[in-house]
């Protein structure tokens, strides 16, 4: 399974910046899955040791440090035998931690140990300064300490991609899979409107995945329920067994597989729809809908089987890359309360009705229907304005 994450954009020196990430199926050999591993066990050793360090310091000096990775090898040399830049980078990431543990804006806690049973098995190298240390090759990719890594390479980046890192994951079913960062310039967006008839406005629905201001409703994948009984029945003969045996690890690394199997649909449905709507679509609108409060007001699982969170993201970088607009609505405005004919906000209505007749002028209403209606004529307006201030 392949596909990309979620680009961030930045300007420098007057140029839009885009990073995206494709991502590759790695099958090493012994030798290089042992160093994985080897990697993963130091990268979570220095991360525990610097966190301890600093506490002991912070009691002892009332002062906030944290040691470098440089610092604990002349005590453990098997951290000699993996990638320096990957325990920088659990350096970077530890900092980072105490940044946002200490800024009020941000809802993170104390930095937490990591355990082997509950730390993700991943590590991130960079290309640095001194030379060119990650190369795809027509085998594999190429990584420090590793040499060529056999991929599947189900595409290349263009030539003008500039290569920045590459973070190596092994998941719990016990595959490894590589993604590759790189960094490039996109379209920056023009100042010309785009034509009413090319832009949507997108409204969640529990039943339809989304409903958009064109009448389309996509029928929802529901892919846990379809494989809901299939994995009740893989856990209860989980249960049955004893913890720790060889039919146990069997077992519960079927279940890991069809877990992934799962995740890898709902990745799959949100590529390809938000692929073919941001080909035919000049500029979208989506309201933020926060996912977890719905999901806890519905009390059910599909808001979180839907994948929507993930639609939404994959469907903002395809528009940005093309240099399309994504307009986001304010998860407060009354979408659905508001005629979108007369403008009448009814106040009254009931999250249980499907069905409401406009008490201005007289229209009837499919609720969700016009809550897509509303968003994109909301949306509308945020984009005239933003335009106007350029």
């Amino acid at each position: 399974m392949a596909g990309k994450k979620y680009a961030k954009r930045h300007t420098e020196n007057g140029r839009v910046i885009q990073n995206t990430a494709l991502k590759f199926r790695l099958y090493p050999t012994i030798e290089q899955a042992k160093l994985f591993d080897k990697t993963f066990d130091c990268c979570r050793y220095v991360w525990n040791q610097m966190l301890s360090d600093e506490r002991e310091f912070y009691f002892a000096a009332d002062e906030h440090f944290i040691p470098t990775p440089a610092h604990y090898k002349k005590d453990a040399p098997f951290l000699r035998e993996v990638d320096s830049q990957a325990l920088v980078t659990v350096h970077q990431n530890l900092r980072r931690a105490f940044l946002n543990f200490f800024d009020p804006s941000c809802p993170y806690g104390y930095p937490a140990f990591k355990t082997k049973a509950r730390a993700k098995n991943t590590y991130t190298t960079f290309n640095n300064s001194r030379g060119t240390r990650i190369v795809l090759t027509d085998k594999g990719i190429k990584l420090p300490k590793l040499g060529v890594v056999k991929a599947r390479l189900h595409r290349k980046p263009l030539h003008w991609w500039k290569l920045k890192s590459a973070t190596v994951t092994k998941t719990l079913s016990g595959k490894y899979f590589c993604s590759l960062l790189y960094e490039y310039s996109v379209k920056e967006q023009t100042n010309e409107s785009p034509k009413e008839d090319k832009i949507i406005g997108l409204n969640y629905s529990a039943s339809h995945f989304y409903v958009d201001s064109n009448g389309n409703m996509p029928e929802p994948p529901n892919w846990l329920k379809k494989s809901e009984k299939r994995l009740i029945q893989m856990q209860k003969k989980l249960s049955r067994m004893e913890r720790g045996s060889k039919n146990y690890e069997a077992q519960l690394q079927k279940i890991r597989l069809l877990n992934e199997h799962i995740k890898n649909q709902r990745l799959d449905f949100a590529h390809k729809e938000s692929r073919r709507i941001a080909d035919h679509c000049e500029a979208v609108c989506v309201r933020d809908t926060d996912l977890a409060e719905t999901a806890k007001k519905l009390k059910t699982i599909k808001v979180y089987d839907s994948g929507f969170g993930r639609f939404r993201l994959c469907l903002q970088y395809k528009l940005e890359r093309q240099g399309k607009p994504y307009i986001v609505v304010d998860k407060f405005y009354p979408s659905a309360k508001t005629c979108h004919i007369c403008g009448y906000t009814r106040e009254d209505l009931l999250a249980g009705e499907r069905t409401w007749k406009c008490q201005n002028c007289g229209a009837v209403h499919q609720r969700e229907l016009n809550a897509a209606k509303n968003i994109k004529l909301q949306g509308l307006k945020q984009l005239q304005k933003e335009q106007s201030k350029r």
